[in-house]
């Protein structure tokens, strides 16, 4: 079996904390849990071999792109080049929190994280843990901890065993406290349009967005 360690997601200790942004750092792939579902989670930063490592492990196809953890709302500035207002409403009403935006990126993110369109999936998750890994590392590249086509883990106990010998780290935060995965919206037109209903009901985006 892989290292696993305990971790608190509300009040992550700073043995756990350092352990998982060292691996981060230097190209690792760790298991987090958040707010959603667990998920498997590298740096997301120029050339990092755990980018591709990733797809491997979860024997998902390497032509589709990864959804960005970041630390704060305000990241929404500095990585999305054209904001809608409705989107910052979202923002404003579900960050933290299981809302994934889709936006087009700023140069501030490295090519290999974007779609061909140019977008890019951010979340800032309510974990106290991943946000303070995402500050310390920078934006994470994720997506869910199970091999594709399998049931998102949403414990630590529920973790695929072949998943947890393939990482580097295992954080355990038992039971994730949504455990239904975030709600993804394209933010790139005129109005919103949900790509996936997920933890929030596409009527309250719609309702929170107003158009």
């Amino acid at each position: 079996m892989g290292r696993v360690m305990q971790a608190s997601q509300d009040n992550p200790s700073a043995e756990a904390l350092d352990a998982a942004a060292e691996i981060l750092k230097n190209g690792g792939v760790i298991v987090s849990p958040t707010d959603s579902v667990y998920g498997l989670v590298c740096a997301a930063t120029t050339g990092n071999p755990a980018h591709q490592r990733i797809f491997a492990i979860k024997n998902r196809p390497a032509t589709q792109t990864l959804p960005l953890f970041v630390a704060d709302p305000e990241d929404l500035l500095r990585f999305a080049a054209t904001i809608p207002s409705w989107a910052f409403a979202l923002a404003h009403a579900y960050w933290p929190g299981a809302l994934t935006l889709v936006v087009t990126a700023t140069d501030a993110l490295p090519a290999e994280y974007l779609a061909p369109t140019g977008t890019v999936a951010l979340r800032c998750p309510n974990s106290q843990l991943v946000r303070e890994l995402a500050r310390r590392v920078g934006p994470l590249a994720q997506t869910s901890a199970n091999t594709h086509g399998e049931p998102s883990a949403t414990s630590g106990a529920s973790i695929e065993p072949q998943i947890v010998d393939a990482v580097d780290l295992t954080l355990d935060g038992g039971p994730a406290p949504i455990a239904v995965a975030s709600t993804i919206v394209d933010c790139t037109g005129s109005v919103p349009r949900v790509l996936r209903e997920g933890a929030i009901a596409e009527k309250d985006v719609m309702r929170v967005a107003e158009v």
